[in-house]
C-alpha cells in the first residue's frame, strides 16, 4: 500500500497525508481520571525541604551539627572526668582508652573541655545570631515599612555603625568591660545586627507594594499587623540564609578573642581557650591538645556555610518547580 507525502517548506521534514486510521487507538476519556492530581501539591516550605534534602553537602552540615548539638549536651555525660579536673601525673597523655582526646598540660581530659567547649561555642553563636535577628528585623521593618525622612534617617545610623571596625568596636568594649560571657555577646551584637537590617529593609521595600499588602491597608489594618502577618512571613527565607551565616562569624570571632586572652575565662573552657592553652604544647609534638578544638573551629564553620548556601538555593522562590 503507497502512501503519498508531503514536504514542508524549509524544512526536512516529511509528513504522511494518509495514514490508515487503525494504525491508531482512541484514548478512552474518563472524567475521574482528569481530576487526579498528578503531582501533590507542596507548600513553599515543604518544597524547599525537598530541595534541600537533595543537596548533600548541605545535608552532610546539617548533620554534623545536629550531632555536635547532641554531643555538647550529653559528651561530659559520656566521660567519668570533670572539665576542670586537673591530674599532673597525666599531663599530655596522647589519645587511648582512657582518653579518647588525650590530656592537656594540667593532665586535663581533651574530650571532656572539647565537647563543654562546644556548648559555650555553640552558645555564643547562636546567641549572637538571635540578637542580631531580632533588632535587625525591628530596625529594618521599620526603616522599610515606613520609608521617607524616616528610612533616610535609620539608614545614616546603619551607614555610621556599617563603617566602624567591627572587631576593633569589640575589642573595645572586652577592654573596658572586662572579659566574660555576657560581655562578650553583647561586644558581638553592638554592631552585628547591621547586615540583619539591611537584608530586612530591602525585602520589606520590595514586599510593600505588592496587591495584598496595599489591599490590607485599604482596609486599614495597622502597620504592625502588617508588618507581623504579610512582610515577615515573607522574608524568613532571607533571615533564615543571613542567620546561618551570622552563627560561624560569632564562634569565630568568640575562639579568636578567647586566643587572645579577651574572650571566655576560666573556668569557662571554649575551643579558642583550649587553642590558647596548646601553643607551647603543639612546639614540643602533643598535637593533640590543638587539632580537635581547631578541628571543631573549622568544621562548625565549614557546616554552617555550607547549610547556609543550601538553604540560600532551597529557599530561592525563582527556582521553585
Amino acid at each position: 500500500m503507497g502512501i503519498k507525502v508531503k514536504e514542508l517548506k524549509n524544512t526536512e521534514t516529511i509528513i504522511p497525508s494518509n495514514i490508515p486510521d487503525e494504525w491508531f487507538t482512541k484514548k478512552r476519556q474518563d472524567k475521574t481520571e482528569s481530576e487526579i492530581v498528578q503531582r501533590p501539591s507542596l507548600s513553599y516550605w515543604q518544597d524547599a525541604w525537598r530541595r534541600l534534602l537533595k543537596n548533600k553537602l548541605a545535608m552532610l552540615g546539617l548533620v554534623f551539627l545536629m550531632l555536635l548539638g547532641v554531643m555538647a549536651i550529653l559528651g561530659p555525660v559520656f566521660s567519668p572526668y570533670e572539665v576542670n579536673q586537673a591530674d599532673l601525673p597525666n599531663q599530655y597523655q596522647p589519645p587511648s582508652k582512657e582518653h579518647w582526646f588525650g590530656t592537656d598540660s594540667l593532665g586535663r581530659d581533651v574530650f571532656t573541655r572539647t565537647w563543654f567547649g562546644a556548648r559555650i561555642s555553640l552558645f555564643v553563636g547562636l546567641m549572637a545570631a538571635l540578637i542580631d535577628v531580632v533588632i535587625g528585623i525591628v530596625y529594618g521593618g521599620i526603616s522599610g515599612f515606613k520609608g521617607g525622612k524616616t528610612d533616610s534617617v535609620m539608614m545614616r545610623i546603619i551607614e555610621i555603625l556599617y563603617g566602624l571596625p567591627y572587631l576593633l568596636v569589640v575589642i573595645l568594649l572586652l577592654v573596658v568591660l572586662g572579659p566574660s560571657l555576657t560581655t562578650i555577646i553583647v561586644a558581638l551584637t553592638v554592631t552585628g545586627w547591621v547586615g540583619m537590617a539591611r537584608i530586612v529593609r530591602g525585602q520589606v521595600l520590595q514586599i510593600k507594594n505588592f496587591e495584598f499588602v496595599l489591599a490590607s491597608e485599604s482596609y486599614g489594618t495597622k502597620a504592625s499587623r502588617i508588618i507581623r502577618k504579610h512582610l515577615l512571613p515573607n522574608t524568613m527565607g532571607p533571615i533564615i540564609v543571613q542567620m546561618t551565616l551570622t552563627v560561624p562569624s560569632a564562634i569565630f570571632a568568640e575562639a579568636f578573642l578567647s586566643f587572645l586572652g579577651l574572650g571566655i575565662q576560666a573556668p569557662y573552657a571554649s575551643w579558642g581557650v583550649m587553642a590558647n592553652d596548646s601553643l607551647g604544647a603543639i612546639l614540643s609534638g602533643h598535637w593533640w591538645t590543638l587539632f580537635f578544638p581547631a578541628f571543631f573551629i573549622s568544621f562548625t564553620m565549614f557546616a554552617f556555610n555550607v547549610l547556609g548556601d543550601g538553604l540560600q538555593d532551597a529557599l530561592d522562590p525563582k527556582l521553585r518547580k
